[in-house]
């Protein structure tokens, strides 16, 4: 089984000063370790990776739930990783491949989740835990707000940067129905109550 680690809880900062970086997350299976939005904050993950005893080159693939820099700035210093973003794969070589259904293996499912932006990606990882869902900006909080995670507060609560709120509600119900925990862009792992 896939086993997965939040290297980075991601943080957004409001108010004078803006400060952000995503969630970062490790998926480590017998074949590969992958890095779940790298971010922004190049000290903070690197000392993370450096707690997991992994280095830069130790990185496989890198995924990216969408565009946003504060989630993907960080992706060139991996540079033997392959980038899996929307539908396709991305060397350093400047080659471009289709990903293909099971290019991770039969743990790994990644899922159309638009909304927050229209190329959004949600990947579900089977863990003995159960599916944990890195759902990235499909939730996420500010730093100041209180991180509700019944049903009602989810489906409701408000992405002041959602490209289609109709759509990101699709997906949140998609993502609540098929996982078994949650890790948001912004904000704590959190246990999906059925």
């Amino acid at each position: 089984m896939a086993e997965v680690k939040v290297l980075i809880e991601g943080y957004a900062l409001r108010g004078k000063e803006e400060k952000a970086t995503s969630t970062s997350v490790l998926v480590k299976t017998k074949n590969f370790n992958l890095i779940a939005d790298p971010g922004m904050d190049r000290n903070l993950l690197l000392k993370s990776l450096k707690r997991e005893n992994l280095r830069i080159n130790d990185i496989n693939y890198i995924f990216l739930s969408h565009y946003h820099m504060d989630h993907s700035l960080l992706t060139g210093i991996f540079e033997n990783a392959q980038v899996l973003y929307t539908e396709d794969v991305y060397s350093f070589d400047g080659q471009i491949s289709e990903r293909g259904v099971n290019l991770l293996g039969e743990e790994i499912e990644i899922i159309k989740t638009p909304g927050h932006n229209s190329d959004c990606r949600t990947m579900l990882v089977k863990t003995q835990q159960g599916i944990i869902a890195i759902a990235e900006d499909v939730f996420w909080w500010w730093d100041d707000e209180k991180q509700k995670t019944e049903f009602n507060s989810l489906m409701k609560h408000k992405d002041q940067f959602a490209t289609d709120n109709k759509k990101l509600k699709e997906s949140r119900k998609l993502v609540l129905e098929k996982a078994d925990y949650i890790i948001p862009g912004h904000g704590k792992i959190f246990k999906v109550k059925k």
